[in-house]
């Protein structure tokens, strides 16, 4: 809008400027045309305007879209890019061959109107002049104004429309209107000078002849020839010097943005041997000798990143030092350079390599010297004259008889900001370091610091490398790795022990095809773990090795996820159990799995003698030696052998150790190796349970027409000693005291009180669990001065053989506590009761033996 508004106001102030110093109007003549452009100006300018926004509507729309918080499409932001960069030439066309010429033709037809319609009275030569006056020079000054104003304005609106797209697109590219400096000086040429000029001098002429008319003198052609061909030859030799002038100019201009150009292309491709010699004086020289430096950097660009190249190829860390001292020195032209490296342990900085130098290595302090003093502060140093520096050790120089004439010294900076030693380079070959050679040094050390910490990494990876191989070599399990498509890659020593199979068997082999058959549980578990993304381990499992071998094996299998959270591969962790498993096969005989798994997990420390609490359990079978002596020799066995099979899983089943067999009698330990929290409701729940098999047993051999078998157990709690006993050539695993003493002799009391199952009164005060027990007697034990309380467990008896048990259980110990407290005659009332639906209770056979101790106050004592 202003653009427009700066155009018309340009173009108006120039023709009226023109009217008013020659067309000599009156005033009648200045309203009239005033009039006559009020009606004239609406009809050249609205065609104008809609032209205007044709040209804008690519530009404006995008422009809405951005306005409007939307993102363009690249292709219409490229479309809108174009035609404002063709905006300014657009304009100039649309005011030099629309608006000027349709300004001068509507202004002169309208003066001719005025004449006719409103007697305005305009001469010809008015009209015509008016005429000439707008298109020479209204409209070329129009042109200029919208062409240079429009260039300047539309530049916010192009930087903010390459905020949405990259590059413009091919389709449009072809679209660029290039305006060369030519074509501006000849439109300057012809449009502000030739053609004004030629209208001046016609106008010179003609005012001329009006000013003789005016004075009287009638002038003739001859008489007005000398002024006609003096401005004529006036105008002609300005309007060739200007057109010389201007093609002279422009190709001067043109030779020079073409040698320019032609350089900057060559650069594009790849081609930097160029090197632009001054020929002018002009603006061409800065920018010749700013491509010059351009190129200059980019060739040592170029150079640096040529070695850099070279160097990242080499991860051996000796030999890169080596490489990048001579790097260094050919980049900056020195005699030669030296690497110091800062050494953690010991404070100071190192050359492994010194160039030039015999000597293999240096060391100094860290805050020593000109390279202390660098790596120090971490500021660069560039030093012309060594020997006058204080902070020079001249001892190196005396040493080698090198003589150090200059010193660019610069600090190694990595990437986590802290300094790794120091670039010192000694004696440039042509003159003193100066600051390019900084800002080159600067720029090599920034790719020195990259290769070193490479190379670092490299080591310590190896290290890392050879540590890993390490540990894999020794470990005793089996490690194999797989990538992610199932291919195995590595497998240990281990592994192939353990599979019994060659490197070259599994390596490179996918997973299913090294584990088939029997095996195929190995890629199954696989295959779940990449399924659920979790470790998965297999317990226990057979894996079929060699021809006939089967390895017993614990597998572990687990994902390899990188640090982006993506599994990688698998690793498999496989454990050989199979001596372990014959071990625990061979325990479980004796005890329970899970105690088995227990001693095998604590080692051979719990198998030491240990004073511990545990619960002894003791049965035994009624007169077996009489049974033996009726069945004879082998069905005395046989019968053991279907009694243990039976005892023996009631045992392991409730975390029993089986100490031993004697004869008929099974020794059990409860809380042995290891302490359990019921260990005696475990041993008593144990003592009824074989009571409760043994009568199924029983049933089943009445069936078959064999004689019952009759058992009496005794448990007994307390501090016993645990261990292995015995000799050299032969160990046994029991435990000894008088708490096992005593447990045997409550088994031998079961037959003479006349129930099954016998407990110790420390056992009693073990109980945890609800279980239903009877008071039996008070029983001095040998080596024991005090009597101890023994007690029956009833929980193996069933409503059949004693009806209203518990409530008998009541009586009976309500009984036996009135007779203690000798009320003979209540505690006979209780017995009375408590007899009333049984056969048999305890030792007293009968009601009579029963009523007979009671009232004799415990003289009259039964016979067992």
């Amino acid at each position: 809008m202003w653009t427009y508004v700066i155009g018309s106001a340009a173009a108006v102030a120039v023709t009226f400027f023109l009217i008013g110093l020659g067309l000599e109007f009156t005033l009648q003549q200045w309203i009239h045309f005033l009039i006559i452009a009020t009606f004239v100006i609406p009809c050249y300018t609205l065609p104008d305007i809609y032209l205007i926004s044709r040209h804008i509507r690519p530009i404006s729309s995008v422009l809405a879209q951005v306005d409007r918080g939307e993102r363009p499409s690249p292709y219409d932001v490229s479309r809108a890019i174009v035609r404002a960069l063709n905006l300014p030439y657009f304009s100039f066309l649309r005011v030099t061959f629309f608006h000027g010429p349709s300004a001068a033709l509507m202004a002169g037809g309208g003066m001719v109107v005025g004449n006719s319609v409103i007697d305005s009275g305009f001469a010809w030569w008015q009209i015509i002049g008016v005429t000439l006056n707008i298109f020479l020079f209204a409209s070329p000054t129009r042109a200029i104004a919208e062409f240079f104003v429009t260039a300047r304005k539309i530049v916010p609106e192009i930087q903010q429309l390459w905020a949405y797209t990259d590059e413009i697109d091919p389709k449009h590219q072809g679209q660029l209107i290039a305006v060369p400096l030519r074509s501006k000086l000849l439109y300057l040429s012809v449009f502000v000078n030739m053609l004004p000029l030629l209208f001046l001098a016609g106008s010179m002429v003609f005012k001329t002849d009006r000013v003789l008319v005016a004075a009287g003198i009638s002038a003739q052609l001859e008489t007005l020839m000398p002024v006609t061909l003096y401005a004529a030859g006036v105008a002609l030799v300005c309007m060739v010097g200007t057109l010389v002038m201007s093609v002279l100019t422009a190709s001067e201009v043109s030779r020079s943005a073409a040698r320019l150009a032609e350089a900057m292309r060559g650069v594009e491709q790849g081609d930097l041997n160029h090197d632009l010699r001054l020929s002018s004086t002009d603006e061409y020289a800065a920018l010749f000798r700013g491509f010059n430096l351009m190129v200059g950097s980019l060739r040592e660009e170029v150079r640096i990143l040529q070695l850099s190249h070279a160097l990242a190829g080499e991860l051996n860390l000796d030999k890169l030092l080596t490489r990048l001292v001579h790097a260094t020195s050919e980049l900056l032209g020195a005699d030669r350079c030296t690497l110091f490296l800062y050494d953690r342990k010991t404070g100071e900085l190192f050359s492994r390599i010194a160039e030039g130098l015999e000597i293999k290595e240096i060391r100094i302090p860290s805050d020593r010297g000109i390279a202390g003093a660098v790596f120090t502060t971490r500021k660069t140093e560039s030093i012309t004259d060594p020997y006058k520096d204080p902070r020079f050790n001249q001892d190196v120089d005396r040493s080698t008889g090198y003589r150090t004439e200059s010193i660019l010294a610069m600090p190694i900076i990595n990437k986590a900001g802290d300094c790794i030693g120091v670039t010192e380079v000694l004696n440039k070959k042509a003159g003193r370091f100066t600051a390019k050679d900084e800002t080159r040094l600067g720029a090599f050390t920034a790719q020195i610091t990259i290769a070193l910490e490479n190379a670092k990494l490299f080591e310590d990876v190896l290290n890392e490398k050879n540590y890993n191989e390490g540990i894999l070599r020794s470990t005793t399990d089996g490690i194999v790795t797989l990538d992610a498509t199932d291919k195995i890659l590595t497998a240990n020593d281990a592994a192939l022990k353990i599979m019994k199979r060659d490197r070259s068997e599994l390596i490179g082999k996918a997973l299913t095809d090294a584990f088939t058959g029997q095996n195929s549980w190995v890629p199954n578990t696989l295959e779940r773990v990449k399924q659920s993304g979790k470790r998965e381990i297999a317990v226990e499992m057979e894996l079929h090795v060699g021809e006939r071998d089967i390895a017993s094996v614990n597998l572990a299998m687990n994902p390899l996820i990188d640090i982006n959270e993506e599994q990688i591969g698998s690793m498999i962790v496989v454990e050989d159990i199979t001596s372990e498993k014959r071990i625990r096969s061979t325990m479980a005989r004796y005890m329970s799995p899970e105690i088995a798994d227990q001693l095998l997990a604590e080692g051979e420390q719990v198998l030491g003698g240990k004073d511990q609490q545990a619960s002894i359990l003791f049965s035994d079978i009624r007169s077996f030696t009489t049974m033996s002596e009726s069945l004879g020799a082998r069905d005395p066995v046989a019968m053991l052998n279907e009694y243990f099979e039976q005892m023996v899983d009631v045992v392991l089943s409730h975390g029993g150790v089986l100490d031993k067999f004697i004869g008929d009698a099974v020794m059990a330990l409860f809380g042995v190796p290891f302490k359990g929290e019921h260990d005696a409701d475990d041993a008593v729940r144990v003592a009824n349970t074989m009571w409760v098999v043994l009568r199924q047993l029983n049933r089943e051999r009445r069936a078959q027409g064999k004689a019952p078998i009759a058992i009496g157990v005794g448990i007994a709690s307390g501090i016993v000693v645990v261990g292995n006993i015995g000799s050299t050539k032969r160990m046994e695993y029991t435990a000894i005291g008088d708490t096992v003493n005593l447990a045997s002799r409550l088994e031998g009391a079961t037959k003479y009180y006349g129930v099954g199952v016998l407990l110790g009164e420390s056992t009693k005060q073990e109980l945890t669990a609800k279980t239903l027990v009877r008071e039996m007697d008070l029983l001095r034990v040998k080596g024991k001065h005090e009597p101890v309380a023994i007690y029956e467990a009833m929980d193996h008896l069933t409503e059949e053989e004693f009806p209203n048990l518990t409530r008998g259980v009541e009586l009976y110990s309500e009984g036996i506590r009135l007779y203690r407290d000798r009320a003979f005659k209540h505690a006979m009332d209780c017995f009375k009761e408590t007899l009333s639906g049984w056969q048999t209770f305890g030792v007293f056979k009968n009601q009579g033996d029963c009523v007979s101790f009671v009232a004799t106050g415990g003289k009259n004592k039964p016979a067992n």
